[in-house]
């Protein structure tokens, strides 16, 4: 952990995200009205209280609930019977408090939501799951009924400075590739760990990894490489995993884990590359990107040596309340706080990556996204080879060269430079407004 960071520069600056896609199935539902109970009142518009009570049947299926509207006669009480068929957990939470414990694929429970006699918002409170759009809403008929909130309460959270510089304790990520390993069958335990670390300095949040890292551990092969890899749940919400490098089906493999379960993910690579691995849970782009993303390199079967290798992985954050995971809203808003590679805002700026002249550095290079594309340039010099999306594009032995390695989310490739002199030379993605998010470095060449 950090010491707290020293004063730093204001900066102004956020913007720019993404979009959700969800799919819901219709289910269908049905009320019914029976009578009991002793006349009493409650503060849902102290509504005098009919003594009957109305139960619905509620669906969780596709990320919604099915009814989404339930209508009850004022002063009715509500009993809602939820059942989950969807492969997620869920939960029912009502604006007065009462809630429903968390119902696995297949369950079911019974709410008991009092006496109605004011519209009542509901949600599933599993994180980024009532943002996706999992809401239902309580309308007494025979009543006035006022309007609903349009949004969620606001969280505040640490501002975000990109300029600002980390403690003298700070230890930035190691981005040196991992070397090739020998073997043709690679054995690997992912373990799924919800932790609370630094972004940036000062700026702390509940972060869904693999192993505990952001980016999680970058693995490596060749093709025709088995990779078995054995992803374990020690989070406290659903999550999975979704190998780019492997060609398999998704149903079995993908599917999203509960807590303490454990699945063998079983693949071969057949293609070259570096490719993204990712949580496979929805919804998605709250897991990707709160944190649940990795590479695997392929190396294509003519790689030559090369003197230095680094790995840099390029994502965006979008904070949520210190301590808390990533804000869902921001996410679909396109709004994100900072652009970082390898999960710390601008953290090679502060702690250089080095190299000497005359040396050939590779610079593996994945846009984890979840959104913004990078345009990968290294300030001071030029790219004598360019391999992108698992083909060459430019060699030493090739006339021309390259200034920036674009990428859009998901993709990657590798850039290879000799540095001409001494000196520091930043690198950045060249979309400018998220280097000044937090989308830069410094190469240290002695």
């Amino acid at each position: 952990m950090s010491a707290p960071p020293t004063p730093a520069r204001p900066m102004g600056g956020v913007a720019v995200g993404l979009a959700l896609v969800l799919v819901a199935v219709l289910v269908g539902v049905a009320a019914q009205r029976v009578t009991g109970g002793e006349p009493t009142t409650t503060a849902a518009g102290a509504v005098a209280a009919t003594g009957h009570t109305t139960t619905v049947q509620v669906v969780a299926d596709g990320m919604r609930f099915h009814p989404d509207r339930i209508e009850v006669p004022a002063g009715d009480r509500l009993v809602i019977e939820l059942t989950n068929r969807d492969h997620r957990r869920h939960d029912l939470v009502l604006e007065t408090g009462a809630r429903s414990p968390k119902v696995a694929q297949g369950g079911s429970a019974r709410l008991d939501a009092g006496v109605v006699g004011a519209a009542i918002q509901g949600w599933c409170s599993l994180p980024g799951h009532r943002q996706a759009g999992m809401t239902l809403e309580i309308v007494p008929t025979g009543a006035p009924t006022p309007q609903a909130q349009a949004a969620a309460p606001h969280h505040s959270e640490t501002p975000l400075d990109p300029m600002a510089t980390p403690a003298p304790a700070f230890a930035a990520r190691d981005a040196v590739a991992p070397p090739t390993p020998t073997g043709r069958v690679h054995r690997r335990e992912l373990r799924v760990k919800e932790v609370q670390r630094e972004v940036a300095p000062g700026v702390r949040q509940q972060v869904w990894t693999f192993d505990g890292t952001v980016p999680g551990p970058v693995l490596r092969g060749k093709i025709g490489d088995t990779f078995e890899i054995t992803l374990v749940n020690d989070g406290t919400l659903d999550h999975g995993i979704d190998f780019h490098a492997g060609a398999v089906a998704p149903d079995e493999v993908m599917r999203p884990l509960d807590p303490g379960q454990r699945l063998t993910y079983r693949f071969t690579a057949t293609r070259a590359g570096i490719w993204m691995y990712h949580c496979s849970t929805m919804p998605m782009l709250h897991h990707i990107g709160n944190g649940m993303y990795g590479a695997v390199i392929i190396d294509p079967p003519d790689l030559p040596t090369a003197d230095r290798e680094y790995v840099l992985v390029q994502s965006e954050l979008y904070l949520g309340r210190d301590d808390e995971p990533g804000d869902l809203a921001k996410m679909q808003a396109e709004r994100p706080d900072a652009v970082v590679f390898n999960g710390y805002a601008a953290q090679y700026a502060h702690r250089p990556l080095t190299a000497r002249t005359g040396e050939r550095v590779r610079v593996w290079l994945l846009d984890a996204g979840p959104n913004r594309d990078s345009s990968f340039h290294v300030v001071g010099t030029q790219f004598d080879t360019v391999y992108r999306e698992g083909r060459w594009e430019s060699r030493p032995t090739d006339p021309g060269g390259a200034q920036v390695l674009p990428l859009t989310p998901a993709a990657g490739g590798f850039v290879e430079m000799v540095f001409p002199e001494p000196g520091h030379y930043p690198f950045v993605s060249h979309a400018m407004v998220d280097a000044e998010r937090g989308a830069r470095g410094v190469f240290e060449v002695r």
